[in-house]
Order: C-alpha cells, then structure tokens, then sequence
C-alpha cells in the first residue's frame, strides 16, 4: 500500500528547517529586500519550511521569488539568454534551447521511485530506498546552486478554483526551466496559500541542472517522493526530466486518483478537444497515446481545443464525466508537423506573434528552425541538437544525422492557437462524451473501433501496442503502452486498473452521459495489410473523420458492427465539410476496417 508523509522528508533532513519561525529566519538572512518581502506573503508554514529547507540545502547566492508578473517574466527571459540556456531567433519572441547531444529525452534508467519499506511500486519503474536516495541526494545536490540565483514559482495545475486542480511549487536555478514553466502553467503567486489550503495539499519540485557538462550525465538524477510530493533533479536540462511539474506532478495526482478517491477521479495521459457537428453542438472527447504517438495532432484535429497532453477526470454532481487540463500551454514534439496536417500548429511556428521555445532541432544559417517532416525545403548546413551539421553528415557509426532529433521540441501558449477554447480556463471543465486510446500500431488493430462496455473500454486501454519513440533515451522496439499511462504510474498497475474499472464503472455516471470509450489507430502500414511499403495508410487529416464518427456515435447517430473486439462503424453519412474535403478518408475508414471484420468471420 502506499501512505502519504511516511518516512522522514529528505529536504527537511538536508536543509534542517522544521517551523515557519526558522524559515522566516533564514529568509531574512538569505533574501534581498524585495524578495523577502514577496515571500513574506506567503503566510502557510508548510510551503515556507519547504521553499526554506530548498534553499538551505541548494546554497543559491541570490533568490528570485517570481510572482508572474510582465516584468518578472521579462526578467527570467533575460537571465535565459545572459546563462547561454537560449538563444534569440530573428523571428521575435522566438528562442532556441539545445539541450546535452546524450540527453534528449527522458532518462528513464536514472529516474527512481523513493521507496518505503512494504510500499508498493510500479513493476515497470526503477525505485531506491529512502535512506540510500537520502545519500545520493545530499551528495549530489546539496551546495548544487553555489553561484546561481535560485528561482521560485508557485503555480496551478489547471484552472484556479477547479476540484481537480493541483497547487505545485517549481523551484530551479534553470532560467530555461522557468521560462518554460511560464509559458505551460498558471503562476498563482497571489493565490497559492489560499488554493493550497482549499485543495489540501501542494506539489514541490525542486531542480538544478549543475554545471550542465556531458561528463555529469552519469550523475544525472530524477527522483520522485510520492510520500512528501515532492521532486529532485540534478544534472540534467531536457524538460522531461527537470520541468517535473509536468510528468512528476503527473504521477503524484496518478496517487491521488488511485489511493486517495479511487472511482471518482483520474489523471490520465490525454489530449482534450471537442468536435463540433452540424448544427453547433460540440462533443469534448479525451484521448490517450504515448509520448509521441500523436496526441497533438488529434487534439489539433478538434474544432476546439483545450489540451495536447495530460487530463484531470471526475465526475460530476450531475452524473457527467468532467475534464480539465492541468497545463495552459503546448510542450509539442515537432516532427512531422507541417501545413497540411497541422495548420493551426504551423502558423503560429511560422509567423510572427507568438513567443516560441524551440529545442533540439536545426538552425539555419539566417536563424530559422527547421525540423523532420515540416514539408519545406531543407537547408544545407546549420546547427542542430549535435553541434555543426551539414546535408549528409554522419554520426560515429555511419549514420546519417537528421536535421532534428525525433524529440526535438516547441513551447507555446495554447490560448495563441486559433481552434482555443475559453473552456481551457473554467475551473468546472468540459462533460467528456468520448474516450480514446491509441498507440504506434503498425498491423494489429483497425483504425477506430468502440468499446460495448465500460469495462471493455478499460481493457481497449490496457492493450495499447505501440513502438518506442525517442521521448525516451535508448528506447527500442514494440512494447505494450497500458493506457498510456504506464510510465507514469507510481503504484501496482492492478491498483491503477481497478482505478479505471471503478470510475468508468461508477453507478454515479448518469446513463445519458456515459462515454463512448474506443481505440484509434492511425499508425496502420501498406506493408502490415499485404503491401510492400512502410508508409502509413492513412493521412492525419483522416482522424477527422474517425473522431466526427464517434462524436455521433456518443449521440447514437450511427450504425455499427458488432464484432469481438468491438463495435465498428458500418456506413454512415458525414458533415459536407468532412464529406468534400476527406472523402478519401470516409472512403478509407471503410476500406481499412474491412480487413479487421475479415479476420473476426475468420476466426
């Protein structure tokens, strides 16, 4: 089982700050005038002893406490670009972050549970004792921030005043790291006490990317406490590992869903969008797929979007299933995007407007990124993720290098893109009528089918098949995915499904409301359906389709075919819009489920 504030809190052993008397103390000592005065508005002892316990542990020569304000933001731009973590582009509002050539993704094989003795944790995940992390952290992080100014960020994951929103404290000597969180979070510096005191609890992460030298990678850490909630990174800069309110806060508010309110509520790994029929209704569907697997591109296939990756459910007073995204912004693999399948995506990388981070992909000699798959001509030469590249250059093996990384990055507000929905910010979230779940299946599944129960919509995430992707270091091959989620569940995975048995199963759920639950797939190859080539079937702009069929389905609009492995659609009439411009992909949908319902007559 897992219990919350077991054991003793390492920031607190380190720093050796135990009331709001000492941490006032020491902020008086450490602390410039301005700043102690902002920090002196935080009135709550526990998030004071734990901002003070950072401090005293890290050694920072100067503290910034940031309260989101223009000129606070501006300053944390400014000390990006003075540290050498960005790099101003022509286009403005535009930077470039290159993080180190071998750390270009999550680095899963140095990333541990802290454990309690008899807890129970993720057989998929690595996990360390307590009294061993407690050395390895004290060894490698305390003094980390000696010459660097340490900032401080109070943030909320989702829509202030949400019964699902998480209060998260981000705490970093990275400008980059903050910056980024600027763009993806809420800065609720004004509100943080009272929202922390409303939800009960609040997440710390705590980071410092050291010397940010290649020889330090191997001393390279994520550690995750899920007794005390909070997060220790060192030595590394790439956003998966250091930005930790995303996936680390993920998996705290993963606990939550399973230990503390198991049946009414979930954190899932899931786009939100809401796909709008003929006559203006609007249906918000939720979708899970891998890193890399294609969540922004269905959620940008929606006429409304609200979020590309992550997703807090409950259910409702009124028997709906509701769903908020704990982010504001888009922290989006770059690969592939391009005018015809991401438009709304591709204005805002290619015209003036909106402030973008990019990461890891080429610089052109005029200061213009380019990336895998973006449809244009590519340069000859420039700089990308492993130094001075030029067209055919090879890596030590012989390999071609790419013009970006696979995992290479852009970071941008949500609220720029033109499909935004102001629903993003209502803390009541949107009534989810569709759930789906997806993953790189190159020959197993056919491009869309419905679950005939909630249950079987469980087991449809559970099944996920997807092949590696580059959001992690030195993953390869196919592998199960289980809802997608797995990666980021801390506990047993039998505790997390019985989690989604219960909630999807909730008698609580209103029957007129229940969600469509169904798989998607369009990773399908000509060669796994008897062809010769490896290119896709099918075109992004055919999830349009896929998902205008189950928005109806979730208004029992539609016909389907009963098969084992769920219901598929039969013929079924669209929206001119999608009838004239993705005939093809109607005429497709029918023609790619043909080879799942020979196989069930077959079987």
């Amino acid at each position: 089982m897992f219990q919350k504030k077991k054991g003793i809190d390492i920031a607190v052993d380190i720093g050796g700050i135990t009331t709001f008397e000492a941490a006032m103390r020491l902020f008086e000592k450490r602390l410039d005038e301005k700043n102690l005065s902002r920090i002196k508005e935080i009135k709550h002892s526990e998030i004071a002893v734990k901002i003070a316990n950072s401090i005293a542990m890290c050694e920072p020569e100067t503290v910034f406490i940031n309260t989101g304000s223009e000129p606070d933001k501006a300053f944390i731009r400014e000390m990006a670009l003075k540290n050498g973590e960005e790099a101003n582009l022509p286009m403005d509002g535009h930077t470039i972050h290159f993080d180190l050539k071998d750390e270009q993704g999550r680095i899963i094989d140095r990333t541990y549970y802290i454990s309690n003795e008899g807890e129970d944790i993720s057989s998929l995940a690595n996990k360390m004792d307590r009294t061993k992390a407690l050395i390895d952290i004290r060894d490698k992080m305390a003094g980390i921030m000696r010459g660097k100014t340490m900032i401080v960020g109070f943030y909320m994951r989702g829509p202030i005043g949400s019964p699902a929103s998480n209060p998260a404290l981000e705490i970093t000597s990275s400008a980059y790291v903050s910056h980024s969180a600027e763009i993806l979070y809420r800065n609720a510096f004004s509100v943080f006490d009272k929202e922390v005191d409303r939800r009960g609890h609040f997440y710390t992460n705590i980071h410092s990317e050291g010397r940010n030298r290649p020889e330090d990678l191997p001393n390279a850490r994520v550690f995750m406490d899920r007794s005390h909630q909070t997060t220790y990174s060192f030595n590394c800069t790439y956003a998966g590992n250091t930005l930790l309110l995303k996936k680390g806060n993920h998996r705290f508010s993963v606990d939550k869903a399973v230990y503390e309110n198991r049946g009414n509520e979930l954190s899932e790994h899931m786009f939100i969008t809401g796909i709008e029929a003929p006559g203006g209704r609007i249906t918000w569907c939720t979708g899970a797929a891998p890193s890399g697997c294609g969540k922004t591109t269905t959620a940008m296939a929606g006429n409304h979007f609200v979020g590309d990756d992550l997703t807090q459910m409950w259910i409702d007073e009124n028997g709906g299933i509701r769903s908020i995204n704990p982010e504001c912004g888009i922290f989006g693999i770059v690969e592939d995007v391009n005018w015809e399948g991401d438009p709304y995506l591709m204005k805002l990388l290619r015209e003036p407007g909106t402030e973008v981070i990019w990461s890891n992909l080429l610089i052109d000699e005029n200061g213009v990124p380019h990336w895998t798959g973006n449809g244009e001509d590519p340069p000859l030469r420039g700089k990308n993720f492993q130094g001075a590249w030029e067209k055919g250059i090879t890596d030590e093996d012989g390999k071609e290098i790419p013009i970006s990384h696979p995992n290479s990055r852009c970071t941008l507000t949500s609220s720029a893109l033109a499909n935004y929905s102001p629903m993003s910010e209502d803390p009541n979230g949107v009534e989810t009528r569709v759930v789906t779940y997806s993953g790189r299946d190159s020959d197993t599944m056919p491009p869309v089918w419905a679950a005939q129960s909630s249950d079987q919509g469980v087991v449809i995430g559970a099944c996920i098949v997807s092949a590696a992707t580059a959001t992690e270091v030195g993953a390869t091959g196919v592998k199960r995915a289980p809802w997608a989620n797995a990666p980021f569940i801390p506990g047993s995975l039998a505790e997390y499904m019985d989690a989604q048995f219960k909630f999807f199963g909730n008698d609580k759920i209103a029957q007129d409301k229940k969600p469509v639950m169904a798989g998607l797939n369009y990773f399908l190859t000509d060669q796994a359906r008897g062809g010769t080539s490896s290119k896709l079937i099918g075109e992004k702009r055919d999830v349009k389709v896929w998902l205008a069929w189950l928005e109806r389905l979730a208004h029992n609009e539609v016909d389907v075919i009963k098969t084992p492995v769920g219901n598929l659609p039969a013929v079924f009439s669209v929206h001119r819009q999608y009838r004239f411009q993705n005939r093809h992909a109607v005429r497709g949908i029918w023609e790619r489920t043909r080879y799942s319902r020979k196989t069930v007559r077959n079987s």
